[in-house]
């Protein structure tokens, strides 16, 4: 299980909080567990926050679908991320519409001006 650390990692901009918290449930199978981890210690997890973070940045507003569908990223990738950037206080969630893709009420998604987050 991997632990949750305040460390700081920087982005052009701003500085993230390096998101290491569980994300395998306690019910879930060993093998859950150790793909968890594998991924946290591989980096890739934070490869994956940084790039879900960018492209939100480029397209502010949209839904993970929306996201999925303008860059060819995988969805569920983009999706299980997004929570993650939030924790990293890089984007925040935005209100529910219509997603353009499904036609289902599906969050959208903002980047946090990182004026505003020095201004705090």
């Amino acid at each position: 299980m991997s632990l949750i650390r305040q460390e700081v990692f920087w982005d052009r901009e701003q500085s993230l909080r390096l998101v290491e918290t569980p994300i395998a449930r306690t019910n879930d199978p060993e093998s859950s567990h150790r793909a968890a981890a594998e991924i946290t210690a591989s980096g890739r997890r934070q490869q994956q926050i940084a790039m879900v973070i960018n492209m939100v940045r480029k397209f502010p507003g949209m839904t993970s679908m929306e996201l999925a569908a303008m860059t060819g990223e995988d969805r569920y990738v983009i999706a299980r991320r997004l929570p993650e950037a939030v924790t990293a206080g890089a984007i925040v969630k935005g209100q529910q519409r219509a997603c353009s893709v499904t036609g289902k009420l599906a969050l959208t998604w903002w980047a946090v001006d990182p004026s505003m987050k020095a201004a705090a």
